[in-house]
C-alpha cells in the first residue's frame, strides 16, 4: 500500500525535527533524487511503489549518476544540494528521509537495495548490519563460513 504524502512528510518532519513541512519536503526531494540516481531495475520500481506519488516521481526520474557515490560522497552531495547545509546537517537530513523510506519497504526489498549500493548505506537508512548474512558454521571450524582447520 502506497504511503500518503502528508504522512510521509509528517514522519520526515518528526524524525528530522524540522520546524516546518517545507524543510522536510526539501530534504526529501534532494535525498530521493540522489538515491534514485543510484538504484536501478526492479528494486527502484518496488521502492517507488510504496512511496507517495510525489516521492516516487523524484525517485524514478533522477539525473543519471556518473559513478556510484559511497556514503561519504552521498553526504557531501546532499550538503551541496541543500542551501546552507553542512555535512553534519546533511547526515541528519539523509537519516530522517531514508529511515522513513526504509519503513515503507519490507526487509527483503531493503536487503536487495542495500546490496546495490556501496557498503555503508545500511547506516544511512538506519539499518546497520542489514546486509550481513550469517553463514552457518562448517564442521571442524570455530568461525562461520571458514574452511576446516588442518
Amino acid at each position: 500500500m502506497r504511503m500518503q504524502w502528508d504522512a510521509f512528510l509528517a514522519a520526515v518532519q518528526e524524525r528530522g525535527e524540522y520546524p516546518s513541512r517545507r524543510e522536510a519536503d526539501r530534504a526529501a526531494r534532494v535525498v530521493l533524487a540522489l538515491l534514485g540516481a543510484h538504484l536501478v531495475g526492479n528494486e527502484r520500481a518496488e521502492l517507488a511503489a510504496g512511496l507517495p506519488e510525489t516521492c516516487a516521481l523524484v525517485l524514478l526520474n533522477p539525473l543519471p549518476a556518473a559513478e556510484p557515490l559511497g556514503p561519504d560522497r552521498f553526504v557531501r552531495a546532499t550538503a551541496a544540494w541543500i542551501d546552507g547545509a553542512t555535512e553534519e546537517t546533511a547526515k541528519w537530513d539523509i537519516g530522517a528521509v531514508l529511515s522513513v523510506v526504509a519503513d515503507t519497504a519490507d526487509e527483503d526489498l531493503m536487503r536487495r537495495i542495500l546490496l546495490q549500493l556501496p557498503p555503508g548505506y545500511d547506516l544511512l537508512f538506519g539499518r546497520p548490519g542489514m546486509t550481513e548474512q550469517s553463514t552457518p558454521s562448517q564442521p571442524g571450524t570455530s568461525e562461520p563460513g571458514l574452511p576446516p582447520e588442518a
